[in-house]
């Protein structure tokens, strides 16, 4: 029995000795793989830090250099974000490759399209806001410092991002705009022209003369200082209102809302004054009323 035990044990320490052999020969081979590996991280590092260097170097500097180029400046930015993606994606696959020396470039690119394909499924919404951003920055007609309205949205464009677009509202407010959204919808362009025509209406009383009061307004709009100096003041009789003959006014000023607002301001204060100097009327709404029979008056004695 003694024997047996004996034998028992010598298996197990046998088998534990064996276990702590094989746990050390992995560990060392795990060790030196990792230590024969190390010129190939430090290759990829550097690698890395090549394509970060480079990248930021042409995101920099790529715009000046561009200065000279006749394209929109929209277009230049393009180019630039472009290069940089490219380099580095080509950076990350060299990278790749560095690390793993077995990886040639077919491999590399063919696995590349199966994860292209993969994320484009997972993120849909990220890529389709990245190529309405591309063709915003193409295509479309606004550029950074442009007033735009899309959707009841007015505001500042700041900056035109590859996924986003950064709008300050003429309130203050900064609202981030997914680029499809500005690709989807109508967007107009307020200051695609250095001046834009803004239109009011105002009235006089059916007593007044018409041609006289379109006169008056004329040379009272023409002497406000907003309006530009080459574009035509133009002043129509333009309907008959419920209590007053409607007139058109139309003219042209700077295109930022801002100068708008302004230059409305000044038109309406010079309507109005030259309108109360000539001792024309601005009728409001008021009505006559008549009855079918005469109303009995009666007198209250106190």
């Amino acid at each position: 029995m003694e024997s047996e035990e004996n034998v028992n044990e010598s298996g197990q320490i046998d088998s534990l000795e064996e276990i702590q052999n094989t746990a050390l020969s992995t560990l060392w081979e795990m060790l030196r793989s990792f230590v024969e590996h190390l010129p190939f991280l430090a290759g990829g590092m550097v690698t890395l830090v090549l394509t970060w260097g480079l990248a930021n170097l042409i995101s920099a500097f790529g715009t000046r250099v561009l200065g000279h180029w006749h394209k929109r400046e929209s277009v230049k930015e393009l180019i630039v974000r472009l290069l940089s993606i490219i380099i580095w994606v080509l950076g990350l696959l060299l990278t790749a490759i560095v690390l793993f020396p077995g990886l040639t470039p077919s491999k590399a690119l063919g696995g590349l399209g199966l994860v292209s394909i993969a994320v484009g499924l997972a993120f849909k919404d990220i890529f389709e806001n990245f190529f309405a951003g591309i063709l915003i920055l193409w295509r479309f007609p606004f550029e950074r410092g442009d007033f735009i309205e899309c959707e009841g949205l007015v505001g500042k464009v700041e900056k035109v991002m590859v996924r986003m677009s950064y709008i300050r509202e003429t309130n203050g407010q900064l609202t981030v705009v997914p680029n499809s959204f500005l690709f989807k919808n109508p967007v107009t362009v307020l200051t695609s022209q250095p001046s834009r025509r803004v239109m009011l209406t105002t009235g006089v009383a059916y007593d007044v003369d018409v041609s006289d009061a379109v006169r008056i307004i004329s040379q009272a709009v023409e002497a406000c200082e907003t309006l530009s100096p080459d574009k035509p003041v133009q002043v129509f009789p333009k309907a008959f209102g419920s209590s007053s003959i409607d007139i058109e006014i139309a003219w042209w000023t700077e295109s930022t809302p801002l100068a708008v607002r302004r230059s409305t301001g000044e038109v309406v204060t010079a309507i109005k004054k030259a309108l109360d100097e000539a001792g024309i009327e601005i009728p409001f709404p008021y009505r006559t009323l008549t009855f079918k029979e005469p109303l009995t008056v009666t007198q209250r004695e106190n």
